[in-house]
C-alpha cells in the first residue's frame, strides 16, 4: 500500500529480457531510499508496485511480467521514474489509498502553464473514466492527484489536473507532453463501489 506521495525520482538504467517474457529491471535510486529498501520489499514505480529482487548502495532490481508488461507504460525502456516505498502501518497519510495496481493506461491532451501551476489533461477510456470524479483522487505514474473537471464522450473520458509547482518539481510529470502515455489508477473506493453495483440482483 502507498500514498501516491512519492519520495524520490530513480531512472531505470538496464533492462535485461527474461525466458518467460517477462523483464528485469535496474533503476538507480538515490543511496537514502535504496539504504531503506530490502530483497522482498515493495516498492511503487511510476504507479506499479514491483519486489525488489537485489538490493545493492545505490539501486535495486525487479521483475516485471507480460501480464504487468501488458498494463502498464514506461517500465520497458530505460528512463526516469517515479519512486515510493511502501506505508508503514502509523505513516502519515498526506495523499491518498493507492495500491499500485495499474486500471489502464492515459493519454496526455495538454500540459500548460497555468498561473504558478500547470494544467494537466488525461484522456482514458470510458470504462476507465465513469470510476473518476470531480474532486475525487487519481493516480498518474504514481503521483496522488485531485481531479478538477471531468469530461465524457461516447467512447473516453479527459480529465483536468492541476499540478502545483511542488509537484512539478520533484516528480517526472514536468517530462510529460501531449501524447505522452502514463499510468492511472482509480480511487479504490470507486473499484469496490463498481464491483458491489455489478453484483446487485437483477428484479424481475
Amino acid at each position: 500500500m502507498f500514498s501516491g506521495l512519492v519520495e524520490a525520482r530513480g531512472r531505470i538504467s538496464r533492462i535485461t529480457k527474461l525466458p518467460d517474457g517477462g523483464i528485469r529491471a535496474t533503476i538507480d535510486a538515490p543511496p537514502a531510499l535504496a539504504a531503506g529498501a530490502k530483497i522482498g520489499d515493495s516498492i511503487c514505480i511510476n504507479g506499479v508496485c514491483l519486489t525488489a529482487v537485489t538490493v545493492g548502495p545505490s539501486s535495486f532490481d525487479v521483475e516485471l511480467s507480460r501480464e504487468t508488461l501488458s498494463r502498464s507504460v514506461g517500465l520497458d525502456t530505460e528512463g526516469e521514474v517515479n519512486l515510493e516505498q511502501s506505508l508503514r502501518l502509523g505513516d502519515r497519510l498526506g495523499g491518498h489509498l493507492v495500491f499500485g495496481h495499474v486500471d489502464g493506461v492515459g493519454e496526455v491532451v495538454r500540459f500548460d502553464p497555468l498561473g504558478a501551476s500547470w494544467e494537466l489533461v488525461i484522456r482514458v477510456p470510458r470504462e476507465l473514466g465513469r470510476l473518476i470524479a470531480v474532486k475525487g483522487s487519481v493516480t498518474v505514474n504514481g503521483v496522488s492527484l485531485t481531479v478538477n473537471r471531468v469530461d465524457d464522450s461516447a467512447t473516453a473520458c479527459e480529465f483536468w489536473i492541476n499540478v502545483i509547482p511542488h509537484t512539478f518539481e520533484v516528480t517526472t510529470l514536468r517530462g510529460l507532453r501531449a501524447g505522452s502515455r502514463v499510468n492511472v489508477e482509480i480511487d479504490m473506493i470507486a473499484r469496490y463501489v463498481e464491483r458491489m453495483l455489478q453484483d446487485r440482483p437483477v428484479s424481475t
